[in-house]
Parts: C-alpha cells; structure tokens; sequence
C-alpha cells in the first residue's frame, strides 16, 4: 500500500510529524475510521510520530502510545450519531463536528509535515484549505467520498445552493497539495473538475480483515436453513443500489426456485427499506447488526456469496471498500452495478465466481440467483 510519505517529499533523515483526520474511530463502526487508523498505526511504525483525530460515541480520550519506531497519539472526540434523517441536522452536525475536530489538531495541525484527512467527516476542506497558510505541511486530501457530489447524486435534481457549494468545493480542491483516489474511477471524476493528472495517486485501502482458517466461522441464520445464503455486510446507504434488489430477489421467489436466501448484517436507510419491503412480501431475510472487526474474518466467510451493490449515478463518487474483504474472503461476488465502477474492475478477475448485472436489471439479478444457487449446489 502506498502511504502518505510516498507522495510527499519529506526529509528522510528528520523526524517527521503526521496529522491524520478522520471519523468514527474503532470500536465504533465506520470504513474511513478503521483505515485510517491502519494508516496511522503502520505509518508509526515506519518511525513518524503520528497523531489520530477522530471521533466517538464513548467517552473522550488522549492516548499516546509508542509503537516500532515511532508513536501514535490518538484524540477521540465524544461525539453523538449523524441525525440521518434530518438534512439540515446533518449539515449542522458537520460543520459542529468538522471545528471540534479542527480545534482539538489544531497545535498538531501547526507542527505536522504532513496532514492527511479523508472525505469523511464531509465538508472539512472548507476549513483545512482555507487555512493552508497556517500549516507548514504537505495538505493531502483523500477522497473517500466525493461531497457535495454525492447529496446531488442522492437527489432527482441538483439546487442552486448546491451547485455554489460544489463550485467552492471545487476552488479549494485546487488549492490541496496532493490527493489520494480510491480507485480510478474515483480518478477520472476528480480529473474531470481541473486537477491536474500528477496530484493524484492511486492509494487503494485493501482489506482491513486478516483471515485465517483457525478462526471459527460465523454460523447462518437458522432462519434461512436450507437455503443458499447470500450476505450483505457493512453499510447499506442512500449510494447503494435497493430496487434492483428487492424486485429481482422477488422474482426469484415467485417465479423461480427460490433457493437464494438474504442474510443483511446491515445498517443503513437502504437495509431498513429492504427488510421492510421483503418482510412485507414474505419473503426470506435475516436481518442482523453488523458484526466487530475481530468477528468479521468469520462472517465473510459463512455464506455462498456476497452482494455489492452500487446506484449508477454514485459510480466514481463512493467506492465501496467491503470489496477487499469480501475478494479475499474466497467467496464470489454478485455486484449490482455498472461496469464503469472499479468494482467490477476488481471483481471481475475473482477467481470464485464473479456475477454482474446492471441496476435496473431485475430478471437479470433474479437469474444472477439461479446460477448462484446453481453452483451451490454443484459445489455441495
């Protein structure tokens, strides 16, 4: 994995400052906040003295610790969950949250050679960028998530008050050292806005489960005994796609074998809606919380496949990072999405069975079951 020395030119023979920003730190769920801790806890080892500033919804904490060769003090700012359904909530909890965060870095801010801060928690650009003279290092913007591009993408229509906040968003982009993409359509959407082709790097995240066959293996849900289960994981958000789903998983029910069984260990708007309407149908699902980093390794392993979903007009602003461990779980992957997605760039050389179909595509999606279960089967 590339780290944020390689795309800085920082003196090898001195000591090195690092600033990493990022959300929900572990314990608590959330993708950006499980790397990034990674990345600060790997970029200590290599000898830097690296502080972590995200958040959390226990009690607020300081914690220095040395590691390898260098140190990692990690800031935990107690903060309460994102009031999801409610977007002037949400805004107001960014921008409260993004000037605590900034507020509690702000002395590492002004010693580090390098900072490093991700898409998430939103927005925080507008305080970062604007501030660049106060920082005597290298500002690196890793782009997990393209805001405000994905509130417009949620929307039928974008807003006048959108399209300005896209259009500042863009004028401090330009005025960010570097950037980290996550994939390359991630790549050709930051290109598309003017930044020029040598300020972006690659920087996959890989997968932040470790598996081992001693590792005892989550059992299914005796709810959908007998059937092949396929696993949803993670988030399931407003960027994932549902009514391929739904109207696909329904067909294969009702004018189908119905051999496929749904297991969500899911949160999100788009998990709610699912387990709502199948339940409503009398349809089969399990539906359970997300399970801790520690049991994940066991989880991915459990079902016959995994579903990816992604909604087209997401493609290049969201990459969903569960497709590291799902590939390297040795369970195929039935993606619902476009074949533009790096998604399907990385799943298609899966060597266990990779099965794509277009959202909207939902005879396609009800025949991607059959010939799951179909190799189910021949497998058992």
């Amino acid at each position: 994995m590339t780290d944020l020395l390689d795309l800085s030119p920082f003196d090898q023979t001195k000591e090195r400052r690092i600033v990493v920003i990022a959300d929900w730190l572990p314990p608590d769920f959330g993708a950006v906040g499980q790397y990034m801790q990674m990345r600060a806890q790997a970029l200590a080892e290599k000898g830097h003295m690296v502080t972590l500033v995200g958040l959390t919804s226990g009690a607020a904490t300081k914690v220095h610790r040395e590691i390898g060769m260098g140190s990692l003090t990690e800031i935990r700012l107690s903060t309460r969950p994102v009031p999801r359904h409610s977007l002037l909530g949400r805004m107001l909890w960014t921008i409260f949250t993004n000037l605590r965060l900034l507020i509690a870095a702000f002395g590492p801010l002004r010693a580090a050679h390098g900072i490093l801060f991700t898409g998430s928690p939103p927005f925080l650009i507008h305080l970062l960028a604007p501030l660049r003279p106060l920082w005597r290092g290298r500002l690196v913007y890793r782009i997990t998530d393209f805001h405000p591009e994905c509130l417009i993408a949620a929307r039928d229509r974008s807003s006048r008050a959108l399209n300005l906040l896209l259009r500042m968003t863009n004028f401090w982009r330009r005025r960010v050292d570097a950037f980290e993409v996550l994939g390359e359509d991630q790549r050709r959407r930051l290109e598309a806005t003017g930044i020029a082709a040598e300020r972006v790097a690659l920087v996959r995240d890989g997968s932040p489960v470790v598996f081992s066959f001693d590792d005892p293996v989550e059992p299914l849900p005796a709810d959908l005994a007998g059937k092949c289960v396929l696993l949803y994981s993670g988030n399931y958000g407003v960027a994932h796609e549902v009514e391929t789903v739904v109207r696909g998983y329904e067909l294969h029910h009702r004018e189908g074998s119905g051999r496929v069984g749904l297991w969500l260990s899911a949160t999100g708007a788009g998990a709610d809606e699912i387990a709502g309407r199948l339940r409503s149908a009398g349809l089969p699902l399990h539906r359970s919380a997300p399970v801790p980093l520690k049991k994940l390794s066991g989880l991915l392993r459990a079902p016959a496949a995994h579903l990816v979903t992604l909604r087209d007009s997401f493609v290049g602003y969201v990459m969903p990072s569960k497709i590291y461990a799902c590939l390297e779980s040795g369970k195929p992957i039935v993606f619902v999405g476009s074949a533009d997605s790096d998604v399907n760039l990385l799943a298609r050389s899966d060597p266990a069975g990779y099965l794509r179909v277009d959202c909207e595509d939902f005879r396609g999606f009800a025949a991607a079951l059959e010939k799951l279960a179909d190799r189910a089967a021949h497998a058992a």
